[in-house]
């Protein structure tokens, strides 16, 4: 038997839902043109759970699974580098270590830049405004503004607020954050940072790593032992 249906530009399935409908599984294989990775998500499952995510590579002998993607998001160097922070967001049920680098630099033009990749540019825009208004972070205004995630992964969840926020200070100040350190929070308009779900989750998935201590609601502390 073969089912055809239309599939619009976001993926979903269009008109009446009717094929949505007949089948017992749907899956989106998705990834970046720019990028190996591939994920598939489960948007419909009549047998189980729908927040599953998949994660596999693109190699030359096919597509491989990838039992331990987090690893492909973070940059392994010898030394640290300022203007990166690392945090941890949830793919559906999975935590996902990400880094996020931020590059600020003066400039002459009066429309500086604002460049985003793998990130939310209007998310980019309020961290920025609250760091200017609320955290005395001067002269942002008046800077080119370079924001972006490692390796193509796309970062859409707000918990990654905190680590955006601390990447673009350590750039303007030049001061990388300490080695070890996974940063956790949404950002207020305010100028406060807010719980996020999945705590626990995604402080054991840190741990693993080894990363020894994560900042949240502005507290530094450890995350438990597995």
């Amino acid at each position: 038997m073969l089912l055809i249906g239309h599939v619009t530009k976001d993926g979903a399935v269009a008109g009446p839902r009717s094929l949505e409908h007949l089948v017992d599984v749907v899956l989106h294989f998705e990834g970046d043109k720019h990028s190996t990775l591939r994920m598939v998500r489960g948007v419909k499952n009549r047998f189980g759970a729908a927040e599953e995510v998949g994660c596999f590579e693109l190699t030359e002998g096919g597509i491989v699974e990838v039992s331990d993607p987090s690893g492909l998001f973070l940059q392994h160097r010898n030394e640290e580098v300022s203007g990166t922070a690392v945090t941890v967001t949830m793919d559906g049920k999975r935590p996902l270590l990400g880094e996020v680098q931020a590059l600020v630099v003066h400039t002459q033009n009066p429309s500086p830049r604002r460049a985003v990749s793998g990130l939310d540019s209007a998310r980019v825009a309020m961290v920025l405004a609250v760091l200017e208004r609320r955290c005395n972070i001067r002269d942002l205004g008046k800077c080119d503004v370079y924001a972006s995630t490692v390796g193509g992964m796309r970062i859409t969840d707000p918990s990654a607020d905190l680590a955006l926020a601390l990447a673009i200070v350590s750039a303007v100040r030049d001061q990388p954050v300490p080695p070890g350190t996974v940063l956790l929070g949404e950002v207020g308009l305010a100028g406060e940072v807010r719980r996020v779900a999945g705590a626990g989750r995604r402080l054991t998935e840190a741990h693993r790593l080894g990363f020894t201590r994560v900042w949240s609601l502005a507290t530094p502390t450890a995350p438990p032992p597995t």
